[in-house]
């Protein structure tokens, strides 16, 4: 690349050098989903506010929304080990159709979450899971609000007629915003604790570690609402990448 644009050649330590004399270093790439309408972001955090003051008067049990898939094999992660010596953990080699489908909840008003699962995650399974949030949260009182994303099977029309039938206020999410929904943190916390190192013997027995970390959690609901903090306020430098990518 410098010999293309400049027409020099310098090895990888003087690069280095000049790179780290300029005050840069050597960092991790994120992707920017370049595609997210920063305007809708902030309506979206403007709207989020409003629902808010309704959560603290009791008036609103504000749920997120999401759908995951758990694989039956370990994920990779940082653990401790012996200076000098590789960490191994054994796989099973599951199959790639080994894995959890299910849906889960954060209510963020009372910090409580749940997992659901019934199969593939389509249409028909969303309507379903709709009439169990229902239920599990009839007699907690106030209007039921749910926040997911632009999924297919969000913006049916059987789950928009099922979800005003039951009562239930539906708001998406601005596209390419996963940022925006904290059960995106309720996941990678799940995977943390259940599947990161661990190679489950069956998906059944993956199934209940699930709902066992879910049911575990539920018992300190300030540590969930503190851990899932939903985003009230945007980092103005990366709305500002975002326009500039688009």
């Amino acid at each position: 690349m410098l010999l293309k644009a400049f027409g020099l050649r310098a090895s990888r330590n003087s690069i280095r050098a000049v790179l780290k004399r300029a005050r840069m270093s050597y960092k991790k790439i994120k992707k920017l989903l370049g595609k997210a309408n920063p305007d809708k972001r902030a309506a979206h955090v403007e709207q989020l506010k409003d629902l808010y003051e309704g959560v603290c008067s009791g008036e609103v049990i504000l749920i997120y929304a999401d759908e995951a898939h758990f694989h039956r094999d370990m994920d990779l992660g940082y653990a401790w080990g012996r200076i000098g010596k590789r960490i191994w953990r054994k796989s099973g080699c599951a199959k790639l159709s080994e894995r959890l489908n299910c849906y889960g909840a954060y209510d963020f008003s009372n910090g409580q979450c749940l997992l659901w699962e019934d199969g593939w995650c389509d249409g028909e399974r969303t309507v379903k899971f709709l009439r169990e949030l229902k239920r599990w949260r009839e007699g907690k009182g106030g209007r039921v609000v749910v926040i997911w994303d632009n999924a297919p099977c969000h913006v049916a029309k059987a789950v928009k007629a099922e979800a005003l039938r039951l009562g239930i206020e539906l708001i998406n999410l601005p596209g390419y915003s996963p940022d925006l929904n904290p059960i995106e943190r309720l996941w990678d916390w799940m995977r943390q604790e259940v599947t990161r190192g661990h190679c489950h013997g069956s998906v059944a027995e993956l199934t209940a570690a699930c709902q066992d970390f879910i049911a575990t959690i539920n018992h300190d609901p300030i540590a969930v609402v503190d851990r899932l903090w939903p985003k009230f306020d945007l980092d103005p430098e990366f709305e500002q990448e975002l326009r500039v990518s688009s």
